[in-house]
């Protein structure tokens, strides 16, 4: 049996064994077990029961990272995004005012669309009508949008009539709690420890029903509750919240996240090609669409691949068998997940700050020189978290790269598709401001 799993992964070719890659696929699945925590927390204030969403974290994990494991055979692991979660939350449900069921019935569209795009092979016209450094913007923009709601969500900071925006209580509590949270997490960082996020949730938690911040109560079963959000999206009403507000941001970000995880993990494995090519491309864009869909039946916002997988590619993953062992983890972490209740504001708050921090590493990839990218892109770095809405910051920029890419005389040279869509997000903003 242990043979023919060896030769199924390729391992003699590749180099590894079954312990290494047993080892790198517990690495990954401890740098990335916080989202079974954060996910709920987040997916909670859109009012999805907390319980039936960390059930259907842990499932959507484990069916991607397998299936991506099996299939693809590659070492990447997928889990619900962070920040399309929060835009899922935030700008969808608490924003638009759309019920939850209709957000889900956007997520499984989206994912629909993707596989369709993938089996068709139109993905590559996408990725030439968006402008790279564009998407550099939209990811730290969304770390940006994280690391906003995480400060609030700790009471560092809190409305104020005069500049919109202070400082909160530092005083209270549980916002000492965050803090002190933040910086041991951030510590253990520096220290490269694999599970330090959550380390930082347990040890919040536990210092929480120390102090009375929160109160400890038996868990209860949370597979049990997944029928809260099993199959209860609404694809009706998602069709009518039109492509361009919401379903075409599930599809972007869920898009150019997988892609960007794919080359980084796959480069740094040492599995692309002298040409650059990634082996088994749509295979794994199949999966990860799957993994989309998949979780929104479940009852979860876009399950993507994560750049996380990195880490057990540094622990010596390099065959789908990392994926998988993650993937079975995700399984065997469902009864703690029961636990998500119990997690207070002050222990996850901590992990949306320190994410969104980590995704400030996209912007070297701008061009700060060129007023033509620089405009764009500082424009859609502000308006994703000032307008708590990822599809603004998206449009914003997409209009003014066409604009003044046209100003400068590169009209031409934009691929035609770029135009489409700057000219459709303008009118989408004509739309809003008449209705």
């Amino acid at each position: 049996m242990l043979a023919r799993v060896e030769r199924y992964f390729r391992l003699a070719e590749l180099s590894s064994d079954l312990r290494t890659e047993t080892l790198a696929g517990a690495t990954t699945f401890l740098t990335m077990s916080y989202i079974v925590f954060v996910n709920p927390s987040i997916l909670a204030d859109a009012g999805m029961p907390a319980e039936a969403v960390a059930a259907a974290t842990c499932l959507a994990a484990a069916f991607g990272s397998i299936l991506m494991g099996l299939w693809a055979r590659q070492p990447i692991a997928l889990a619900p995004g962070m920040g399309i979660n929060a835009y899922f939350a935030y700008g969808v449900v608490g924003g638009m005012g759309v019920p939850w069921q209709t957000a889900l019935g956007a997520v499984f569209l989206s994912g629909l669309i993707f596989l369709a795009l993938t089996a068709a092979g139109a993905r590559e016209k996408i990725l030439e009508a968006i402008p790279r450094q564009l998407y550099a913007a939209v990811a730290a923009g969304i770390g940006l949008f994280l690391a906003l709601i995480g400060l609030r969500n700790a009471g560092i900071i809190a409305p104020n009539e005069a500049t919109l925006v202070g400082l909160g209580d530092l005083s209270a509590p549980s916002t000492l709690l965050a803090l002190v949270t933040l910086l041991a997490v951030a510590a253990l960082q520096v220290w490269r420890v694999r599970a330090a996020i959550l380390i930082g949730i347990a040890g919040a938690s536990a210092a929480a029903w120390a102090i009375g911040v929160v109160e400890w109560r038996p868990g209860g079963n949370a597979l049990a509750a997944l029928g809260e959000t099993a199959l209860a999206f609404d694809l009706g009403a998602a069709l009518s919240l039109g492509f361009l507000d919401v379903i075409f941001v599930f599809l972007f970000v869920d898009m150019f996240d997988t892609l960007g995880t794919i080359i980084a993990v796959t480069k740094k494995a040492g599995l692309m090609s002298a040409d650059g090519r990634v082996p088994h491309i749509k295979r794994m864009l199949t999966a990860d669409a799957a993994a989309t869909t998949v979780g929104a039946a479940l009852g979860t916002s876009t399950t993507t691949s994560y750049i996380e997988s990195a880490a057990g590619v540094a622990a010596g993953g390099r065959s789908g068998l990392t994926a998988v062992v993650t993937g079975l983890l995700f399984l065997a972490a469902l009864p703690a997940a029961s636990l998500v209740g119990m997690i207070p504001a002050a222990a996850t708050a901590p992990a949306l700050i320190l994410v969104g921090a980590l995704m400030m590493t996209t912007l070297k990839e701008i061009d700060w020189e060129d007023v033509a990218i620089a405009v764009p892109a500082f424009l859609t770095l502000l308006a994703i978290p000032l307008t708590y809405s990822i599809a603004n910051g998206l449009a914003v920029g997409f209009i003014a790269y066409d604009a003044l890419q046209i100003a400068k005389g590169r009209g031409g040279r934009v691929p035609w598709l770029t135009h489409v869509l700057a000219a459709l997000f303008l009118l989408r903003f004509v739309y809003l401001a008449q209705s």
